[in-house]
């Protein structure tokens, strides 16, 4: 089945933050993702999910406990199990990007202390 941001489950997170499932298996999951500007999660890590970020349009800051990286239009990255992050929107414009889990990121998130 052809999937879009227009028939597929949509939900809020975080300080108004969209999510829409494009994917959604317990091998893995495809999240749409979209972060206006000034927002962030919290600081998190996944036991067993290895995510990749990838960016549709703006900038998305991955914070690591051993520093920033941004990423701009076209651009991703691997984020591998256990390695404690943050996804933030420092810019002034909203961010669209793609998650993509494997497996699913389902009862996998565990909360961490801020990394500033």
């Amino acid at each position: 089945m052809k999937v879009s941001t227009f028939n597929t489950e949509h939900y809020l997170w975080g300080n108004s933050c969209d999510g829409w499932k494009l994917l959604t298996q317990p091998g893995l999951s495809v999240i749409q993702e979209k972060m206006p500007a000034g927002t962030s999660e919290v600081a998190h890590y996944h036991e067993k999910a290895e995510q990749f970020f990838f960016v549709l349009s703006g900038k998305l800051t991955l914070r690591f406990p051993d520093g920033d990286v941004e990423l701009s239009i076209h651009e991703g990255m691997h984020v591998a199990a256990q390695r404690p992050h943050i996804a933030m929107n420092l810019s002034s414009l909203d961010v669209h990007f793609l998650v993509i889990s494997s497996p699913s990121t389902v009862g996998d998130r565990v909360v961490t202390a801020d990394m500033g």
